[in-house]
């Protein structure tokens, strides 16, 4: 099968992961895609196939006769899509020949606009993959699934010798959790590659730290007439806390390595609210400054409106990733050869974000990010081309024929 073909069918898939269900995964109809997966791989002939009871999905393609010594190596792609915008009945554009220009979303009449979004090498003249404008795509990582699986069945085809190569699917990666449960006792690579990114030609090997933050502020609610030195209106101190949180360090205003505080939601009323942030930065000294200084808000908030009125909690997502790959970078020159091998120059940037493979790496994997060919992830300006996942393709395969030894 092709490797549209194969994103076009796994965007049929309503995946999209939810934050606030407390379960794993967090949304059954992962399931779905999940058991889809399954029985794809066992179509393929891979052995120790497995969908366990919390939607991760595991194959193992043994190596070849006399390849038996070389490193096992492993592919892994998340099969949520991000609760930021809808996930459900995608109907997805395709544009042959695509000319360069802006492109009409046909279900909402809006526009995907390429000067909005960077790419290393033009798009023009490829065949373009975009949305309808009423929901994602789900490349993300659909696409990253379909590459995976069309290289595994190109090796198996041309019969191409290799080591054992295994494959993973997770749950829950859009909300931070993707790696919690994943099984390094059964999937047994000792290293592997997350194909998560969009530059087909990028290998990424350094993201954020990154945490969560939710203030929970309680107010003392009276009638208005009677409210003086009395009344403290909870969303009015949400405001404050929000206000004083430096506005050029927010997503919108930063770029490369730095940092950023970033509201995501907002609620409530006089009586109680809720602020929640996530906070980002490569450096992780100045990660720890910056949830310091939430810190300090809490402390100064309740010193001027009262002990109890703000409590904050931090949850801690996922750490740089380079801290461990600066010991492994022989995994990294593995992608940059193989990603020369097909005439593209091998670039690596600082992930404005995470992967699994930042949990995977500290968890005792070290697994960099490879680029899907996709972009404008999590809304309705995603985008992919056809050329692009076929090169990200070749490359998982170069990478498969060329394994190290033990």
């Amino acid at each position: 099968m092709k490797v549209q073909d194969r994103l076009l069918k796994y965007v049929s898939y309503w995946t999209t992961s939810e934050e606030e269900t407390g379960t794993c995964p967090s949304t059954q109809r992962q399931f779905e895609l999940g058991r889809e997966l399954e029985r794809e791989l066992k179509e393929l002939g891979l052995e120790k196939v497995l969908l366990t009871e919390h939607c991760y999905v595991y194959g193992l393609l043994p190596a070849t006769a006399g390849m038996e010594h070389k490193k096992p190596m492993g592919f892994i792609a998340h099969m949520d899509t991000a609760p930021d915008y809808s996930g459900e009945n995608v109907k997805p554009q395709i544009i042959e020949n695509y000319d360069g220009g802006d492109i009409l979303l046909k279900g909402n009449n809006t526009y995907l606009k390429m000067d909005d979004f960077p790419h290393p090498v033009s798009l023009a003249g490829r065949t373009l993959i975009t949305t309808d404008g009423t929901t994602l795509l789900g490349a993300d990582d659909k696409a990253g699934i379909a590459e995976i699986m069309t290289a595994v069945e190109t090796i198996i085809s041309e019969n191409i010798p290799h080591g054992d190569i295994w494959i993973g699917f997770t749950p829950d990666e859009e909300i931070g959790v993707g790696s919690d449960l994943f099984d390094l006792d059964y999937f047994k690579a000792d290293y592997a590659y997350t194909v998560d990114g969009d530059y087909e030609g990028e290998v990424a090997y350094e993201n954020f730290n990154a945490a969560g933050a939710v203030f929970t502020l309680t107010g003392v609610n009276v009638h208005p007439g009677e409210a003086k030195d009395i009344m403290i209106n909870a969303a009015q101190v949400a405001c404050e806390i929000a206000a004083s949180l430096p506005e050029e360090e927010t997503p919108a205003h930063t770029a490369g390595r730095q940092g950023f505080f970033h509201l995501t939601d907002m609620s409530g009323d006089v009586a109680s609210a809720k602020l929640s942030y996530i906070v980002r930065d490569h450096d992780k000294d100045l990660f720890e400054s910056r949830l310091n200084r939430l810190r300090t808000l809490e402390v100064e908030m309740n010193q001027k409106y009262g002990a109890g009125t703000v409590s904050l909690e931090i949850s801690y997502s996922y750490e740089n990733m380079l801290e461990v790959m600066k010991d492994h970078m022989f995994v990294v020159d593995l992608a940059k050869k193989a990603i020369a091998s097909v005439g593209l120059e091998p670039i690596s940037r600082p992930v404005r974000g995470g992967t699994d493979g930042a949990r995977l790496s500290f968890m005792g994997l070290p697994c960099p990010n490879l680029g899907t060919g996709g972009y404008g992830f999590h809304g309705p300006f995603e985008h992919i081309t056809v050329e692009g996942m076929e090169t990200a393709v070749k490359i998982i395969c170069e990478l498969i024929k060329n394994p190290v030894d033990r």
